[in-house]
């Protein structure tokens, strides 16, 4: 499994069309930018991968804007998901995320 750090934090990469596990976590919607790296497009937490990648309201913008990929991070505690999405939306400052900034 390819992976990927943000801030310290350790993400496993996925394509688009993934399967997704019943499991929480942190997730990032990205691609790569004109420097060749990985640019966070939108950053959240779910309870369940599965049940809130299914309908993700913010996939398709995201999409137009260059995401390719998925990285995603199982945080099993809901204080830690926050506090780890809340750190990230801060120092990456995705476009797509306009709430947390």
């Amino acid at each position: 499994m390819v992976k990927a750090s943000w801030k310290g934090h350790e993400f496993e990469v996925y394509a688009t069309g993934a399967d997704w596990n019943n499991v929480p976590g942190v997730y990032i919607f990205c691609g790569i930018n004109a420097q060749n790296r990985w640019e966070a497009l939108y950053i959240g937490q779910a309870q369940s991968f599965r049940d809130r990648f299914s309908s993700h309201e913010q996939w398709d913008p995201a999409a137009r804007l260059g995401a390719t990929h998925v990285h995603a991070r199982v945080i099993r505690g809901e204080n830690e998901r926050e506090a780890v999405e809340f750190e990230l939306i801060q120092a990456c400052q995705p476009r797509l995320n306009t709430q947390l900034r």
